[in-house]
């Protein structure tokens, strides 16, 4: 081969090397944030967590919703109170100061209660809050991760406003610091937490498709209801639309032991005796459309059955 020939043949091969470690180290990066969550039904989930940048972009949006609330409730009391004369102005003022508090204070708290677990900032860029052992995520969790956040945010504020004398400065200086080492305590640790996430027990986590894929949709749907699993509304009663997500993940990415573990513990939960012939991943597929089938029956007649521990009928 002559040295003409060989030249073109050596770039190639240095191109597919540099794109072999570009692919390499974007691996590497990933599987840096990603956690391993062994939830109480026995199912191992690879959870991504959410980045600096990406829950630093979060916050920003819910900021600049806060205060697009906060300011047009300012100019509709204005005009109100202007329309009804100066003397309900301060009124007006001080209405508006108490709205602000709470909104300031439980905005965070009101979204992440609920089903989804995140604010509009986070379900925008596709985050949500998690517990960290793998159960169900509680209001005393959603509490502690958020009332820390005036310590780490609204402090280092106020010690920004500080002025006055040489004493002052230097108070606020120190107290910046001091407050510097909460407000960016999420980059200097590997799982991205807040201070408020080490007090809770909770992650900030990519957010699971909700979309089914579509061979377990198609199970859902054709699958026909064979003898073998005939389960009654009480069997299928036993868990709710928590477990439903665990089972499908479990279904679409878990390794053949997890799918025996978790099809055992779903037969001792619901009282299941294994027929002859029957296989754990027909088990857990049939059981995932009975439980989904019956989930929204319930749905259809405005009974929402959250998880397990969801007792109401």
């Amino acid at each position: 081969m002559t040295a003409q020939a060989a030249t073109p043949v050596r770039q190639m091969d240095i191109e597919a090397a540099r794109r072999r470690r570009a692919r390499m180290a974007e691996e590497q990066r990933l599987n840096k944030m990603t956690r391993v969550l062994v939830t109480p039904e026995g199912a191992q989930l690879h959870l991504k967590l959410a980045t600096a940048a990406e829950r630093a972009g979060a916050f920003a949006m819910d900021v600049a919703i806060q205060w697009a609330i906060v300011i047009a409730t300012l100019l509709g009391l204005g005009f109100a109170a202007s329309s009804m004369g100066f003397e309900n102005a301060n009124i007006a003022f001080a209405f508006w100061l108490v709205f602000y508090f709470f909104v300031r204070n439980f905005y965070y708290i009101f979204f992440e209660i609920g089903r989804k677990a995140a604010t509009p900032g986070k379900r925008a860029l596709g985050l949500r809050v998690a517990s960290r052992d793998g159960g169900r995520l509680t209001a005393n969790a959603v509490l502690a991760r958020n009332f820390t956040r005036e310590g780490e945010v609204g402090l280092p504020i106020q010690f920004l406003l500080m002025g006055g004398d040489q004493l002052g400065a230097w108070m606020a200086l120190f107290g910046l610091l001091w407050s510097g080492v909460f407000l960016f305590f999420p980059v200097f640790n590997k799982d991205k937490m807040r201070v408020g996430d080490l007090i809770a027990g909770t992650w900030v986590i990519k957010a699971p498709k909700v979309k089914l894929m579509g061979d377990i949709a198609e199970v859902v749907v054709t699958a026909p209801r064979s003898n073998m699993f005939a389960f009654t509304p009480q069997q299928a009663d036993a868990y709710g639309i928590h477990e439903l997500h665990v089972l499908e993940d479990v279904l679409r990415n878990s390794t053949g032991e997890i799918k025996s573990q978790v099809a055992e513990r779903i037969r001792t939960k619901i009282g299941w005796t294994a027929q002859p012939g029957e296989t754990d991943i027909a088990f857990l597929e049939a059981y995932y459309a009975a439980l989904r089938r019956r989930l929204e029956q319930r749905m259809l007649m405005g009974d929402r059955k959250t998880d397990k521990f969801d007792v109401r009928r």
